[in-house]
């Protein structure tokens, strides 16, 4: 059995901000088979980047193989870095069926990971998260990284494309989190 292969960007150091007792702290997640985005990062008025990288398989593991590869490493991260909510961007209609499909299963993964941990999960439309961090939500994926570059105070745009994707998701709630709190979103 192959092990699971995690691609961790730098270490990022503490930036302060608010106080530690309002902060929480978000694991973001941009499912996938291939490869599966994460990015940690704790706020709340300002943002902390804890870590961020991708989970990836390899098209020679079998497809449980791969999902089990994947949940030992969500599995890894949540243990490391206990977060209080795990972000997932929901899967949005594709017209590519098998793309889809698998792309559910690493959805199904991740909160299963959550679950097991006892982590509570939000979830996220593609144009919820674009909205959250550009203002806009028809964004395409550039605008998206820059302004996830600019809120982490990051010396260029996060790599790969899914760890991106991921701490996209994680900022997307913490900008919806206070509006949680007060009740005024589900």
């Amino acid at each position: 059995m192959k092990t699971m292969n995690v691609e961790p960007a730098a270490a990022v150091a503490p930036r302060g901000g608010a106080d530690d007792d309002e902060q929480i702290t978000v694991l973001g997640i941009d499912p996938g088979t291939a490869r599966m985005g994460y990015g940690v990062v704790r706020g709340d008025v300002e943002y902390e980047l804890l870590d961020f990288g991708c989970l990836t398989t390899t098209t020679d593991q079998s497809p449980e193989q791969r999902l089990l590869t994947l949940y030992r490493g969500l599995h890894a991260l949540v243990e490391r870095h206990q977060p209080q909510v795990v972000a997932v961007e929901r899967l949005f209609f594709s017209r590519n069926v098998k793309t889809a499909l698998a792309v559910g299963q690493a959805r199904g993964v991740a909160l299963l990971a959550a679950a097991s941990n006892a982590v509570p999960v939000a979830e996220y439309t593609p144009l919820e998260v674009k909205q959250a961090v550009t203002g806009f939500g028809r964004a395409d994926k550039d605008q998206v990284q820059r302004m996830v570059q600019a809120l982490l105070q990051l010396p260029a745009p996060p790599r790969p494309d899914d760890a991106a994707d991921a701490l996209a998701v994680a900022l997307c709630h913490l900008h919806a989190a206070p509006a949680r709190r007060w009740g005024l979103r589900s």
